[in-house]
């Protein structure tokens, strides 16, 4: 699972607990972390752990439009 369950634009129910799992590494956190970050792909949310995302920050970097940077 890369993303939210109700993680969508319709709402969901904030009550629920949550369960986020790093799509590169498998990571799991019981909640959102402050350090996590969260690509949108082709409509779909994916959170990267805090390892991974500093791992491959250049490569998440270069993906961005100038305008970002």
């Amino acid at each position: 699972m890369t993303s939210l369950s109700g993680d969508n634009d319709n709402g969901g129910s904030a009550a629920e607990p949550q369960t986020l799992m790093c799509a590169r590494c498998g990571t799991t956190a019981g909640a959102p972390q402050p350090l996590w970050i969260c690509s949108v792909e082709n409509g779909a949310r994916h959170y990267f752990c805090d390892t991974c995302a500093r791992q491959n920050l250049r490569a998440i970097e270069s993906r961005l439009d100038s305008a970002w940077w």
